[in-house]
């Protein structure tokens, strides 16, 4: 029971593999193509099959230290070196270095028919001497047609072919086969497929005068891999694969906040800002401002010491510098600085994967802190929805992956809630959303703002109109009239008459302050002469009082001067002894 337990299942070992070096083909196969296993790469004309080939050879011989050997069956040496010098691959060098061989082999059909007889016994001697030379661990025949082209005999060209195969696995190399695509299967013999490990399909396709190269895996023997159409690009720097589902939701995230580069609007976060390496949505109208809200965010991200890119669609570089400046923002300083990259062009001019490679490769070379995308609706003029929607949670989870906040802006159009839906249907993968529209009031048209959401912070509800000034975006204060929020006219006339109302309460307030005042004095002045009064009174009576009181000292000093005149005789009787 326990050898069949989970923990069992993941101690078992699992398929050894070898990894291409071809960006993101190593995403889709979980780790590259098995080792010591032959592999079929098939497609038509044009598909890029002989370049896939050969980067797995110079990839590996570069960065994984694994010889390798090209035979080829149609074009030379000097033509595969040189076709490829393009790429930036100098299969000259390496030959010299040991660490690939070409062979060129040239098969003749005329030459089969006259003899009869043809095996590839000659051949296994041959490329055995070249993978034992240079001690090679990978291994590419392009193509197998060429090769099985003198093979009249059905049942003798599937033996050869498994032989082929079983040889290789034998060897103990890494092997690509080429092959071209057949009628009604993957290849024209229609056996390689299933002799081989691995099957992995390219396809050219032209839709709307768009050319579109993809790539799906259709068979990968004791492995899972992914198993959807992955578009693919050959570059300068060789082929990209852009796989939509290898990337996984687990991402580290960051809690640092970066500001909007409008104060006003950082006030209305809960934390003053978005957080870094998330991604913010800016739909609106025509004339919203959409763009100068992205130039401010990426001006205060250069003034803040990070790095930017700007992808203009609509604009060019010298338009964008020149209307930016007339609100204030400028990036020119930033561009000479090196903390601005400005790329500009228009949508068209590439497919949706060319762009995609394009912001991958700048990435990579500018290491930006923050990247904005003006507008993402373009887009739609080079694919259809389906596709540009794709695309663009693709470059979502790449920007995330890497740390870089984003900021796209799109056009939308409608009311109502056809404002709050863009075309491109992106709104439910970004974390940040705000919304700018046009508050029509009678007679003028006015701006406002609002955030529809914030994934991990607190934000406000309200609609805040905004004006574009010569100092950039000013977000005015909520007003609110009698039926709701005013704006423009309306907003100016709420606050003359809101003024004027403060004016009469102010004016209504200092009139009592008078009255009171008025009232103080005279009650003061009714205090002073009833004080002056009292004390007349106080006087007159304290003067009555010191009178009386000296008419009596008067009184009694009379009185004894008469008695000490007039002193009693002897012997007559006093008045206590009349007692």
């Amino acid at each position: 029971m326990s050898a069949h337990s989970p923990a069992a299942a993941h101690a078992l070992p699992q398929l050894p593999k070898a990894p291409t070096g071809i960006e993101g083909l190593d995403e889709i196969t979980e780790g590259g193509l098995p080792l010591g296993r032959p592999t079929l790469i098939c497609g038509s004309a044009g598909c890029g099959k002989t370049l896939m080939g050969i980067e797995f050879l110079v990839r590996g011989a570069l960065e994984f230290n694994e010889p390798g050997v090209l035979m080829a069956f149609e074009e030379t040496a000097p033509e595969l070196a040189a076709n490829v010098t393009s790429l930036g691959f100098d299969l000259t060098d390496l030959q010299e270095r040991k660490l690939l061989r070409l062979d060129h082999v040239h098969v003749d059909r005329s030459e089969i028919e006259e003899t009869g007889e043809y095996d590839l016994e000659g051949l296994f001697i041959r490329l055995g001497y070249a993978i034992d030379s240079i001690g090679a661990k990978r291994v590419v025949l392009d193509t197998i047609e060429a090769l099985f082209a003198g093979f009249p005999n059905q049942a003798v060209l599937r033996s050869e072919i498994r032989r082929l195969f079983h040889w290789l696995k034998e060897k103990g190399v890494t092997a690509i086969i080429t092959a071209e695509r057949g009628d009604g299967s993957l290849t024209r013999q229609g056996l390689e497929e299933y002799v081989s490990d691995c099957v992995i399909l390219l396809d050219n396709r032209v839709i709307d005068q768009i050319t579109t190269r993809r790539l799906r895996v259709v068979k990968y023997r004791g492995s899972t891999h992914g198993t959807n159409e992955y578009p693919y690009l050959i570059t300068a720097n060789g082929i990209s694969v852009l796989p939509v589902t290898s990337l996984r939701l687990d991402h580290a995230v960051s809690s640092r906040v970066v500001s909007t580069g409008i104060p006003a609007l950082d006030d209305m976060f809960g934390l003053r800002g978005y957080y870094e390496g998330s991604s913010v949505l800016v739909t609106g109208t025509a004339g919203t401002a959409k763009t100068t809200l992205a130039a401010s965010f990426a001006d205060q991200i250069c003034r803040d010491g990070g790095r930017c890119i700007f992808f203009a669609f609509e604009e060019s570089p010298a338009q964008l510098l020149r209307n930016m400046a007339s609100v204030s923002i400028n990036l020119q300083a930033h561009l000479d600085a090196g903390r601005l990259l400005i790329e500009a062009a228009r949508p068209t001019l590439n497919g949706l994967e060319q762009h995609l490679v394009t912001l991958h490769r700048l990435v990579k070379e500018f290491r930006p802190t923050a990247v904005v995308i003006d507008p993402i609706t373009n887009l739609i003029t080079v694919g259809n929805l389906n596709e540009v929607r794709s695309m663009l949670t693709r470059l979502i989870d790449f920007l995330k992956v890497n740390g870089i906040t984003a900021l796209f802006t799109a056009l939308v159009s409608g009311r109502g809630l056809q404002q709050e839906m863009t075309d491109e249907g992106v709104s439910s993968l970004v974390d940040t959303w705000i919304s700018v529209r046009d508050l029509e009031g009678v007679g003028e048209r006015n701006r406002g703002l609002s955030i529809l959401k914030s994934r991990g912070m607190a934000h406000s509800n309200q609609v805040r109109e905004f004006l574009v000034t010569s100092h950039g975006i000013e977000l005015l204060d909520v007003v609110l009239g009698p039926t709701g929020i005013v704006t423009g006219a309306s907003r100016l006339a709420q606050q003359m008459q809101e003024r004027a109302e403060t004016l009469a309460v102010q004016q209504e307030a200092e009139r009592r302050d008078r009255e009171v005042e008025r009232r103080r004095r005279v009650l003061e002045a009714n205090i002073a002469n009833l004080r002056t009064e009292f004390e007349s009174v106080e006087e007159e009576l304290r003067q009555i009082s010191a009178n009386e009181q000296s008419r009596r000292q008067a009184l009694l000093s009379g009185q004894q001067r008469i008695a000490a005149a007039n002193p009693p005789a002897p012997g007559a009787p006093t008045a206590e002894s009349g007692q």
